[in-house]
């Protein structure tokens, strides 16, 4: 059994199990901004997807938690990546499904890393990322790259679409709680509200944006310096622009205030926000915060960057 993230199967693996796992996602700072060029910081988190291969008729089986579309979807997204590779799939995940936490994507790259594997040549995080990109293709039609690149690389990173995407090292730990605060409305429906705004407002949404993608660049320099003080009051600084811009919600803003009282340095949506969704809130020391929202019946966990 291999469960190498990359490289090549030999011969005898090919034959018994394949595994790949692909992590989840998070925003520290610069949600949709990508879409409109603007740097992204975007780390992946321990928590994800394991897709794991046997020989057989090609196919991969859906998990239970997902939805028929959503199912219907990965199929699509499946037989786009896989041709007749001869392997039958299956996956398994600990990543909350449609809260901003890039679950397609980690599917999309634990999924291609198996059907890689499977084809017996060595391969790296370029070949990963582009079969990916075919599967997300088929989840998100046209999405900006972020989610699948971060999953691939498995690391802190500033992204941006148009341009090289540099790995950010962090001189302390990064350490952030992830909440769940409810059920998100559809992506694509928060997109559609935010683009008709930024066509309506075409200047300001420019300069908002602008500003986005100058808080990245300075979360990113905060972190290779170690200064969590900084990087907390950037990502709160996002969250309030985010708010501005129409996408956060009530429920949102209450964990942000939680995550606050709590000790966060920072909070914030994390992901397209909408209605609910996922929140991050980045701690010197989480366990009593884990403690505290766990006995209030929020899910959540900690992942360090």
């Amino acid at each position: 059994m291999s469960r190498a993230r990359n490289g090549a199967a030999s011969s005898s693996e090919v034959r018994s199990e394949l595994t790949a796992f692909g992590p989840g996602k998070i925003i520290v700072i610069g949600e949709h901004a990508a879409v409109y060029g603007m740097p992204v910081l975007a780390g992946a988190i321990q928590r994800g997807v394991t897709a794991r291969a046997v020989p057989g008729p090609t196919r991969i089986q859906a998990p239970p938690e997902l939805t028929p579309p959503q199912a219907e979807a990965l199929q699509r997204a499946f037989a786009a990546a896989a041709g007749d590779v001869g392997l039958s799939v299956s996956v398994t995940s600990d990543l909350p499904v449609g809260v901003g936490l890039g679950s397609s994507a980690a599917l999309s790259v634990a999924v291609s890393r198996v059907l890689l594997q499977a084809r017996g040549k060595p391969f790296g995080v370029k070949e990963v990322r582009e079969l990916a990109a075919k599967m997300e293709g088929e989840f998100h039609g046209t999405p900006s790259g972020v989610d699948h690149t971060t999953s691939a690389r498995g690391e802190l990173i500033l992204y941006r679409k148009e341009g090289p995407t540099k790995a950010v090292k962090a001189k302390k730990p990064v350490r952030i709680v992830v909440a769940i605060a409810g059920v998100r409305t559809p992506t694509k429906t928060t997109v559609a509200g935010l683009r008709e705004r930024r066509m309506t407002w075409p200047k300001r949404y420019a300069r908002l944006f602008g500003e986005i993608g100058v808080l990245a660049a300075e979360a990113a320099r905060a972190v290779t310096r170690g200064d969590l003080a900084e990087l907390g009051d950037l990502m709160t600084v996002n969250h309030g622009l985010l708010w501005g811009m129409g996408l956060s919600s009530e429920r949102l803003d209450a964990m942000v205030r939680r995550m606050r009282s709590l000790g966060a340095l920072g909070a914030k949506l994390t992901g397209a926000g909408g209605d609910g969704g996922a929140v991050i809130g980045l701690f010197e020391d989480p366990s009593d915060a884990l403690k505290r929202l766990t006995a209030d019946g929020v899910q959540c966990f900690e992942s360090t960057l």
